[in-house]
């Protein structure tokens, strides 16, 4: 939020990775040579939103991997870390790094341009508002309740108008 109490999106950096935690990798990495699979921990570059993490975590991106040529990896999130399960440094080495880096690129683009969209019709909105309470106004303003210049008061002793009694 700013000085505004508005969110303000468009000073926001991106959403991407900055390294691999190193000291969350399984201690017998590379002790055998085989290219077994577990959880690498990277850094994201800042706190990912509420939106960009139901997305991160959602099957379509879990999908999109799999199409990709990674079936077995899914990603995680876990603070300011993404978890990147079933998988290991070889393979993020060798391109499902870039898979990731697109793939949250393309939803932090997503959730900002969802995000403006929100603040453009919220403000449309308020405008609208506006507009009418302005309009609603001028025209209760408009009414007049004073009496026209040709009223003339009816006379007390009319019969016209008034009550008639019971008996009649």
């Amino acid at each position: 939020m700013n000085e505004n109490n508005t969110i303000d999106v468009m000073n926001e950096g991106p959403l991407g990775l900055k390294s691999v935690l190193v000291g969350s990798l399984p201690g017998s990495l590379i002790v055998n040579g085989e290219l077994t699979r577990y959880t690498v921990e990277a850094v994201f570059t800042r706190r990912a939103k509420t939106a960009e993490v139901t997305q991160i975590m959602a099957e379509s991106t879990r999908e999109r991997l799999a199409r990709e040529g990674y079936p077995d990896a899914y990603l995680q999130v876990s603070d300011r870390r993404l978890l990147i399960h079933e998988t290991n440094l070889e393979e993020l080495r060798d391109g499902l790094a870039t898979v990731i880096a697109e793939t949250l690129a393309e939803i932090a683009a997503g959730v900002l341009r969802d995000e403006r969209l929100a603040i453009l019709a919220a403000e449309l909105n308020d405008e609208r508002e506006l507009q009418r309470a302005k309009a609603v106004l001028a025209l209760a303003e408009s009414i007049d309740f004073s009496l026209p210049s040709s009223y003339k008061p009816q006379s007390a002793s009319s019969d016209e108008h008034a009550p008639q009694s019971a008996e009649a």
